[in-house]
């Protein structure tokens, strides 16, 4: 009986050994993407810059967190001076914070390894004016470590993806913002980075420009890259972000997705109006939270989406013509204003 049961147990213990090659190569894989589920984290950065005569402390970022999780697309905003750029610098070590805890990877930025999977667009890339796109592109690869052919590959295929094959022999020197911003974006992609950190890229491009910068981000997020940028363009932003993190004088004022911050529930509501008398218009403007525009032949109401029904049966009651009732949302411009 004893000996029917080890060998028993023998038999149960060896069913799954042949399929535990494939398990373990599962878990594995399920253990890498549990790695690298938060990519970039930051926990109470602050930085402080001594500048003139009497070295005054400037405050430029004070004790902020987040985190950029595999795969998405996270977004800082905010004014000029708000703390983005040196927040970027800080984690990619161009400057050093004064206090915080910074990783990539679940790495210092200052391990080589971690750095060799970013790829980097300063707002103003820093480049050698008399290299044409190509020379820079290949200068660029040789320093992230690519071989010879790995570069000229990437590089031509990088100047096709920009928009830049008819600029290809002139000196960047002579190129303008927004072509400069295009060769910067070519440089970060070149060496294919898992996390691409880009600040203000639309900046300098014209609308046309601004689409197809876009088309390349969204085509990195589907490729299952991660990008963390910074911007003050907000239509680029809602159109682009999964979640964003808004920053004033240097601190954390929202943060979270943008489905949650925005939300969808009707506050106001615009009524257009046209043929409206004076009495009219002083009765509507009785109404409680009532804002009165007036555009070319038209009175435009702005009223609280409780009052809507009352301000429409006084503008019937007044003779007035209803010629439109658009419902007002939250945009990322009213929240970035309200968090100011």
């Amino acid at each position: 009986m004893e000996t029917s049961s080890i060998e028993s147990a023998k038999t149960e213990s060896a069913k799954p050994e042949a399929a535990k090659p494939e398990a373990t190569k599962a878990d594995a894989d399920a253990s890498a993407t549990s790695a690298r589920e938060v990519v970039v984290s930051v926990k109470d950065l602050a930085k402080t810059y001594r500048t003139g005569f009497f070295r005054k402390k400037v405050e430029a970022v004070r004790g902020i967190s987040f985190e950029v999780r595999h795969g998405e697309i996270f977004g800082l905003l905010g004014p000029n001076g708000a703390g983005k750029t040196t927040t970027i610098k800080c984690l990619l070590r161009l400057v050093f914070p004064t206090r915080g805890e910074l990783k990539v990877f679940r790495l210092s930025p200052e391990k080589r390894e971690s750095m060799l999977r970013v790829g980097y667009m300063p707002e103003n890339p820093y480049v050698y004016r008399y290299l044409k796109p190509l020379e820079l592109l290949d200068l660029c690869g040789r320093l992230a470590g690519m071989d010879r052919k790995d570069r000229r590959d990437r590089s031509e295929a990088m100047i096709d993806k920009v928009g830049l094959r008819h600029a290809v022999d002139r000196p960047i020197g002579k190129f303008s913002k927004g072509m400069m911003q295009r060769v910067g974006l070519a440089q970060a992609l070149l060496h294919d980075p898992e996390l691409l950190v880009l600040d203000e890229p639309m900046s300098g491009l014209d609308p046309i420009g601004r689409k197809e910068i876009r088309d390349i981000l969204l085509e990195q997020k589907r490729r299952g890259k991660t990008l963390l940028f910074t911007s003050h363009i907000l239509s680029d932003v809602e159109m682009l972000c999964d979640r964003v993190s808004i920053l004033q004088k240097g601190s954390v004022t929202a943060e979270g997705k943008l489905s949650a911050l925005l939300t969808s529930e009707v506050a106001h509501s615009e009524i257009e109006l046209r043929g409206v008398s004076s009495a009219l218009r002083s009765r509507l403007a009785e109404l409680p939270e009532v804002a009165l525009h007036d555009a070319e032949a038209a009175l435009l109401v702005t009223v609280r989406e409780s009052e809507v029904a009352d301000a429409l049966r006084e503008a019937l009651d007044g003779g007035a013509r209803v010629v439109a009732v658009r419902p007002q949302r939250k945009s990322l411009e009213d929240l970035f204003v309200e968090k100011r």
